[in-house]
């Protein structure tokens, strides 16, 4: 292990403490924890550091659809035994409009790849189970965090811990502290080209002890906007309502959801919809958002600190265990056979696979909601082209495609 600390003053007349590592990850979501992961396997050293408990992260509701290259890599990175045990595997979706179902098999459509949902609270439990036993070093509940130097040959991240002063000395940082994280806002205005899409609609998600309607998401397309009927197990369904992004959570009482979720789908759904205490609720606004470049000099943007898709591709947590992938492999390279040419390319590599993802979460976005200002053409186009992907091998091999996951590009 590289890690040494030591009290030194600073120039400001008081002390930090200073540590010395080879990569800085600031965040410790789902990214920053598989980069840490990853790395530590191959004998590189990290720190991560993150501004919240851990209780607060592992206890977030975030996505719970995993790609079969994001499976691979939790197989990699030696932290998926639970999630084959406990996940459920999927071989489809169903889409459902003019109150009819239609699937979509994934298997039979991109030769034999599948989906697992498995929640990214349950990742983020095992990734840090496997980092507490290796003895890596997280420091959760840092205050103050900064990042500096990163056009230098040694960046540095500094932060507070129980009100002393601390510095992190590193070869690379990887800002993988999300969309509102300090790493993005580090970086100069005239350096970064951001693109942005606001939607004009949220989704309402609840939690519920209730079984699923069905083995396989259901995607469903109705008058009264959009709905996604999902799992978290056998005996916990997740649940989605489209709503307008500036409704009152407390507008939506339990009794009015279950309603509106019977409404939006085909009617042998509705009644297997069993109404339970919900367990969590909140309303998600819609964005799609990417940053361009992704390496800054010394420093990465890994996972939602460089973009954000809308939820209706599943994409999210795929993404962010995509730009891992590419950045472990390339830091790999850089100590282990002291070629660049990965680190080079980090930026361009992720960025065309993000856009792809973009585009289909852009897609499957138009395709499954209402928007306010549609006209009725708009929306007999709109049912057409469900038509066409449920109706056509074409179709409905492209969803399935871009839903398991494309290829890499390395």
């Amino acid at each position: 292990m590289l890690f040494r600390s030591k009290l030194i003053p600073t120039p400001n007349g008081t002390q930090a403490m200073i540590h010395k590592t080879q990569i800085g990850i600031v965040g410790a979501g789902p990214s920053g924890l598989l980069l840490s992961r990853l790395l530590a396997l191959q004998g590189i050293d990290s720190i991560v550091v993150e501004r919240q408990s851990r209780a607060y992260v592992e206890g977030r509701i975030r996505a719970g659809v995993l790609e079969q290259g994001t499976m691979d890599l939790l197989d990699e990175a030696q932290v998926g035994e639970r999630m084959h045990t406990e996940g459920l595997l999927h071989v489809g979706v169903d889409l459902c409009f003019n109150g009819k179902r239609h699937a979509i098999d994934f298997v039979d459509l991109t030769g034999g790849k599948t989906v697992m949902v498995y929640g990214q609270t349950e990742v983020t439990k095992d990734l840090n189970n496997a980092l507490d036993a290796a003895g890596a070093q997280i420091v959760y509940e840092a205050e103050a965090v900064t990042v500096d130097g990163f056009d230098s040959d040694q960046p540095f991240i500094r932060y507070r811990k129980d009100g002393e002063a601390h510095e992190i000395q590193c070869d690379y940082i990887a800002g993988c502290d999300g969309f509102h994280g300090v790493s993005r806002r580090s970086i100069p205005a005239e350096r970064i080209q951001l693109f942005e899409r606001v939607y004009p609609f949220a989704w309402l998600g609840i939690l519920a002890e209730t079984p699923p309607v069905s083995d396989e998401l259901i995607y469903a397309n109705s008058d009264r906007g959009f709905a996604l009927f999902s799992m978290r197990s056998k005996t916990l369904s997740r649940l989605y309502i489209q709503c307008a992004p500036d409704e009152e959570i407390d507008e939506w009482s339990d009794e009015r959801i279950w309603e509106e979720l019977a409404h939006r789908l085909d009617e042998e759904g509705a009644n297997k919809l069993t109404p339970a205490p919900l367990l969590e609720k909140s309303i998600t606004p819609m964005r799609s958002f990417v940053a361009e470049p992704m390496r800054f000099g010394n420093m990465f943007l890994v996972g939602d600190a460089a973009h954000i898709v809308p939820p209706t591709g599943a994409k999210g947590l795929n993404l962010a265990a995509a730009d891992v992938r590419y950045l472990s492999r390339a830091l790999v390279d850089h100590y282990k056979k002291a070629d660049d040419g990965r680190l080079d390319r980090y930026s361009d590599t992720c960025l065309r696979r993000i856009w792809k993802a973009q585009r289909f979460s852009w897609w499957l976005t138009t395709l499954m909601h209402r928007f306010p200002e549609a006209s009725p053409f708009e929306r007999r186009t709109q049912l057409a082209e469900l038509d066409f992907v449920t109706s056509t091998e074409t179709g409905a091999r492209s969803l399935a495609e871009n839903y398991v996951g494309l290829p890499f590009d390395d």
